[in-house]
């Protein structure tokens, strides 16, 4: 049986703390040594200030950094790209507007996919 982790935050992690503790909690979640763990900022309207923080915090601890923003889509297969990740961490902002993007894009759907095989899901 896949292990499926949901690691839901009200506050803090690299967006909002100077403290690691949360970030390494997130990667150790996933049980892999160098995780790729991806940023989703839909909910903040992909904005560059909070992957860049991301980025800034996961440049520190031993992981693989990426983003997937629907503003530029890594790839137009946006399904594999996600189930590619080890850990995918979503930013906080408008969730009503979130579900509807990811509604649109297929990213619910590819996002729920990689939760059923075993991919750490989190964030604000």
């Amino acid at each position: 049986m896949t292990t499926r982790q949901l690691i839901v935050q009200g506050g803090g992690g690299f967006l909002m703390e100077k403290s690691r503790a949360l970030d390494h909690y997130f990667l150790r979640a996933t049980g892999k040594s160098n995780p790729r763990v991806c940023f989703v900022g839909t909910a903040s309207g992909d904005a560059e200030s909070a992957r860049y923080k991301f980025y800034e915090a996961m440049a520190g601890l031993d992981c693989r950094a990426t983003h997937l923003s629907l503003v530029q889509p890594p790839t137009a297969d946006l399904a594999a790209f996600v189930l590619e990740q080890d850990a995918i961490y979503v930013g906080g902002g408008n969730t009503r507007s979130l579900l509807a993007l990811w509604r649109e894009w297929g990213l619910d759907t590819a996002l729920r996919a990689a939760y059923e095989q075993g991919t750490v899901l989190g964030g604000i």
